[in-house]
């Protein structure tokens, strides 16, 4: 089968991923065999590429908000039936028996496996994966619109969960790319007012489009505080950013897989009268059967442009670039 294959980390501009000829998967019991039609693009697998995250084995393919019909099942896997649409998305699997899985918190599993890092993802034509771990798709969104809901729309999802924001809330969102564009659509249904804080101009305008209360760049004030707020950019920079316009009691989530170092901050200013502030670390499948039960009810428009497998490494440059608008999605 055709796969972009990671044999060496190296900037984007490299070209890192080679286009490969490499054996389908055999599924093993309890697992199924997906033949991919769509892969989302995600800041994580530039973090994977270009070396950022620990412990990635080489040769890896990357690639986590994956889209495809069942194509083989191994022993014991009944859920799905042979070409049936079926999704996966970055937690391959979880142990079920450790102390963070029995207490639903898999996403944080002693023995957690993720897709497009421990093990090989959806920049190929196909892949497997625990059939207890793939996710039906709705009908209401076709393959390039569900794509990145498995991901960015998760991610963004639990997020918001995190920070605890309340209907008619004010929301803060720093950076606007393809989970930001999904939680602001979230944040909307709920009437909360959205501020979005972006460098690019076209991602401003793209908030505006979805409904944002107001836009502007680091460092500006917005029109009042933020009851909670989430930093999608990988940018340790915007955290004192965030606390300080951050209103007594608020939360703020750190939505990134990765960041560059937070800078020291100030007690009084940054953190007093009891802000919160916490990461996301992955998902739970309760996330993802949550996020694509709203995204349907709403129902959630994802912005996606669409390229050939073998531009993958274009892709992520434009990525890296910020020049993306909403989310991009390789076709398989």
């Amino acid at each position: 089968m055709r796969a972009m294959v990671l044999r060496a980390f190296a900037p984007v501009e490299r070209n890192p991923l080679v286009l490969s000829d490499v054996p389908v998967p055999v599924p093993e019991p309890g697992e199924i065999l997906i033949e991919i039609s769509r892969c989302g693009v995600c800041h994580t697998d530039l973090h994977t590429v270009e070396g950022d995250l620990p412990d990635v084995p080489l040769p890896r393919i990357p690639g986590h908000e994956i889209v495809g019909t069942v194509a083989g099942r191994g022993k014991g896997a009944t859920r799905f039936a042979g070409g049936e649409r079926v999704g996966a998305a970055w937690l391959h699997r979880a142990c079920g028996v450790c102390v963070f899985c029995r207490s639903g918190r898999e996403n944080l599993c002693l023995d957690g496996r993720f897709t497009g890092y421990q093990v090989d993802g959806g920049y190929a034509e196909y892949m497997r994966v625990p059939e207890k771990f793939a996710y039906g798709i709705p009908d209401a969104f076709t393959d390039d619109e569900a794509a990145p809901l498995l991901c960015s729309g998760i991610i963004g999802y639990r997020a918001l969960k995190l920070s605890r924001i309340r209907p008619g809330g004010v929301l803060g969102l720093y950076g606007f790319g393809g989970s930001a564009h999904v939680a602001i659509q979230i944040a909307r249904h709920w009437d909360c007012p959205v501020y979005v804080f972006s460098r690019g101009e076209g991602h401003r305008a793209h908030a505006q489009s979805l409904g944002a209360a107001w836009t502007g760049t680091i460092g500006d004030t917005p029109p009042s505080k933020l009851d909670a707020a989430i930093i999608f950019a990988p940018a340790g920079g915007l955290v004192p950013e965030a606390l300080s316009v951050l209103e007594r009691g608020g939360t703020l989530v750190l939505a990134g897989i990765t960041m560059t170092a937070i800078p020291e901050m100030d007690y009084g200013k940054h953190m007093y009268y009891e802000k919160t502030l916490r990461s996301v670390a992955n998902a739970t499948r309760e996330d993802g059967d949550d996020l694509l039960r709203i995204a349907g009810e709403i129902p959630i428009k994802t912005a996606t442009t669409v390229h050939p497998l073998e531009d993958a490494n274009a892709v992520l440059r434009s990525l890296k670039e910020g020049a993306i608008t909403g989310a991009a999605v390789l076709r398989i």
